[in-house]
C-alpha cells in the first residue's frame, strides 16, 4: 500500500521543509553553525483524525503530522490505524517534524546520492523549475524525478522572471544530507569552455556535419556536436531567394561550413552554399544579353516570377516582362510553379548575381501584329479603355488606338467624355499608322456622312449662298450656311468688302469656290461674287448697246 512521492502533492509542511534545506545550505556556506538532525525511521499509526494523524515512533510522546501526508491524489487514505510507515524525523534548532513523503522523498535521494556520490561533480543534467522558495528554487531532475536545489546565487534566473515550468540545464556542486544542489552558473562556465572549445575546432574544419534542430522562416538552426548555429537563408543557395521551410526539416542531417562566431553576442554563424562552388563566376562567359534560355518557374510573387535557370542560377521575370497585355495583376494567372518557359536575357549582372529575363520579349509586339493584319482605311470594332480630356483610348486585344475628340462627331461641341463610357464597343477608321512612334490614329466621324456631303446633295459651284458672320479670324471669317455647316472666306475673297468694317452677326452673301466632302469644308468667295455681278452688268450693258447701234444701221440702209 506504500507509495511512491510522485503520487502526492506538495504540503504546506513540505514548503517549510524545503525552506530549512535552503536556508540550512545558506548557513553551511557561511560556516555559520546549525544545529540540524535528520533521521530515517519506523512509526505506526495510531489514530487518524479529520485533519491530522497521531503516529508512534518509540518516544515518550506520540508525533503528530497533517493527514494530508498520507491521502493520494484523490482525496483517499492510503493507509489505516495500525499500518506502520516510514518517517523522516527533521529536528532544528530544538524544532522536531516528522513527514511520510519526505521520508519517501528522503530514501529516493538517498539512494540517488550513493549511486552518483563517486563521479557527481559537474555532472550536467537537465531539471524543470517547480517553484521559488526563500532561497532559491526547488527543481526536479526530469530523468531521476527527484528534487533538488537551486540557490539563487547559483541560478542566473531574475527573480521576477517567469521561472515555473521552465526547463534548464545545470551542474550538480554538491551533496549533502538534506539533498542535491545544482547551479546554472556553473553549467554556463563548462558549457561555454567547452563550447569555446568546439568552436575553435569547426574554424578549421573544411566541412562539418550537423542536424537540423529548427527551421524559420529565415533560415535553419543547426547543432553541431550540441553547438547550435544558425544557417540563414541567404546562406543556404546562391540563389537570391529560397524558402527554408520547403526545403528542410526537424532531424535532417546537412553539411554545413563554419562562418564567423560572434563572441559577445554568442552566436554562431553556418553555410551550406559555401561548400559548393559559386556558379556566377563562370555565367559571365556562357551566357549574354539577348540570348534565349530554358527556365523552370520556382516561385510566383505578386510583382513577378522567379525563375531556375539551373545550376542554382535564379532569374527573376517581372510581372511587365510577362506579357504584353496592360495591366498584369496576377502572374499566376499566367504561370505555374514548375512550367518550363522560354525566356530572353534583358540584363545580366553576375558581380551582383542579378539575372533579369522578359517572356514578353519572345513574341511580337502588338504594334506589329496589329500592323501585319490592318492598314489605314480599315474599318475594325473595338472597345473603350480609357477616356481623357482630348478624346478616348480604343482597345483592340492588346493594343490601343487614338480617337481624339475633333474624330468622334463631324458636331464641333461633340466630347468623348461626354458620349462614350469605358466599355463601350464602338466602330472606328484607321486615319494613321505612325510606324516610328508606335501610334494608331482612328476616326468615327469618318464613317459618318459629312454635313458638306450633304449639302453637296442640293448645292454645287458657283451657287449664291448667305449666312450670318459666327467666327473672325486672322486669316478670314466664317458664316454659318445650316446647322452644323460653317463656310469660311478667306481675307483674299473678301472685297469688295473691307473686314473691319465687319462684325459678329452681320449677313454676308458670297458665291461658293469648293466644296470638300470628305473633311466637310467650304469655301466662299465675296470677291467671286461681286465679279460675277460685274460681269453679268457689263453683259447686259453690252447687250443694249448692240441692240442701238443694229437699229440705227437698219434705218439707214432704208
Amino acid at each position: 500500500m506504500t507509495k511512491t512521492i510522485e503520487e502526492y502533492e506538495l504540503s504546506t509542511q513540505d514548503q517549510e521543509s524545503y525552506e530549512e534545506f535552503a536556508s540550512f545550505y545558506e548557513q553551511s556556506e557561511k560556516n555559520e553553525k546549525l544545529s540540524n538532525t535528520t533521521m530515517l525511521t519506523k512509526g505506526k499509526i495510531v489514530k487518524i483524525n479529520n485533519d491530522s494523524v497521531m503516529v508512534d515512533i518509540g518516544q515518550k510522546a506520540e508525533s503528530k503530522m497533517s493527514v494530508s501526508e498520507i491521502i493520494d491524489t484523490n482525496g483517499e487514505l492510503v493507509f489505516k490505524e495500525g499500518d506502520e510507515i516510514d518517517l523522516l524525523i527533521n529536528e532544528i534548532n530544538g524544532k522536531s517534524r516528522i513527514s511520510y513523503k519526505q521520508a519517501l522523498r528522503y530514501i529516493k535521494t538517498k539512494e540517488l546520492i550513493e549511486r552518483i556520490k563517486d563521479n557527481y561533480q559537474d555532472k550536467i543534467i537537465e531539471v524543470e523549475v517547480l517553484r521559488k522558495n526563500k532561497g532559491g528554487f526547488i527543481v526536479n531532475w526530469k530523468n531521476e524525478n527527484v528534487e533538488c536545489f537551486l540557490p539563487i546565487k547559483e541560478s542566473a534566473l531574475k527573480a521576477n522572471s517567469k521561472f515555473s515550468n521552465k526547463i534548464i540545464k545545470v551542474c550538480i556542486i554538491k551533496l549533502s544530507d538534506s539533498g542535491i544542489v545544482v547551479s546554472r552558473k556553473r553549467y554556463f562556465d563548462i558549457s561555454n569552455k567547452d563550447k569555446k572549445e568546439k568552436i575553435n575546432n569547426m574554424k578549421n574544419a573544411e566541412s562539418l556535419q550537423g542536424k537540423v534542430v529548427s527551421v524559420k522562416d529565415f533560415g535553419i538552426f543547426v547543432s553541431i556536436d550540441n553547438v547550435e548555429g544558425l544557417v540563414h537563408s541567404s546562406e543556404i543557395s546562391h540563389k537570391n531567394f529560397v524558402n527554408p521551410e520547403s526545403l528542410y526539416k526537424v532531424g535532417d542531417n546537412v553539411l554545413v561550413k563554419f562562418l564567423n562566431y560572434d563572441e559577445e553576442k554568442s552566436k554562431l554563424s553556418l553555410s551550406i552554399k559555401a561548400l559548393t562552388k559559386d556558379p556566377w563566376e563562370d555565367i559571365q562567359n556562357q551566357l549574354k544579353v539577348g540570348y534565349t534560355i530554358k527556365a523552370i518557374v520556382s516561385s510566383l510573387q505578386p510583382y513577378g516570377v522567379f525563375i531556375d535557370a539551373g545550376n542554382d542560377i535564379e532569374g527573376f521575370l517581372h510581372i511587365t516582362e510577362i506579357s504584353w497585355e496592360k495591366n498584369i495583376k496576377k502572374p499566376d494567372n499566367y504561370l505555374q510553379v514548375g512550367q518550363e518557359i522560354d525566356v530572353e536575357i534583358i540584363e545580366l549582372d553576375p558581380s551582383n548575381k542579378r539575372l533579369r529575363v522578359s517572356l514578353k520579349k519572345l513574341s511580337d509586339k502588338p504594334f506589329t501584329q496589329f500592323v501585319k493584319k490592318y492598314k489605314e482605311g480599315d474599318i475594325l470594332d473595338g472597345e473603350i479603355a480609357t477616356i481623357t480630356d482630348f478624346g478616348a483610348f480604343v482597345r483592340f486585344g492588346n493594343i490601343d488606338g487614338l480617337l481624339h475628340n475633333e474624330d468622334l462627331s463631324w458636331d464641333k461641341q461633340d466630347r468623348c467624355k461626354n458620349i462614350l463610357k469605358v466599355g463601350d464597343l464602338i466602330k472606328v477608321k484607321i486615319l494613321k499608322i505612325d510606324r516610328e512612334s508606335e501610334k494608331i490614329s482612328l476616326s468615327r466621324k469618318a464613317l459618318i456622312e459629312s454635313p458638306a456631303s450633304i449639302f453637296a446633295k442640293t448645292h454645287k459651284i458657283g451657287d449664291v449662298v448667305s449666312g450670318n458672320i459666327v467666327e473672325i479670324k486672322d486669316f478670314g471669317i466664317f458664316i454659318q450656311l445650316d446647322k452644323n455647316i460653317d463656310a469660311l472666306i478667306k481675307n483674299e475673297d473678301l472685297a469688295p468688302l473691307k473686314k473691319d468694317e465687319l462684325k459678329m452677326g452681320d449677313n454676308i452673301e458670297a458665291s461658293i469656290i469648293n466644296i470638300d466632302s470628305n473633311n466637310s469644308k467650304i469655301r466662299l468667295s465675296v470677291k467671286k461674287l461681286a465679279r460675277k455681278k460685274e460681269q453679268e452688268e457689263i453683259k447686259s450693258y453690252n447687250s443694249d448697246e448692240k441692240m442701238t447701234l443694229g437699229d440705227i444701221l437698219k434705218d439707214r440702209l432704208r
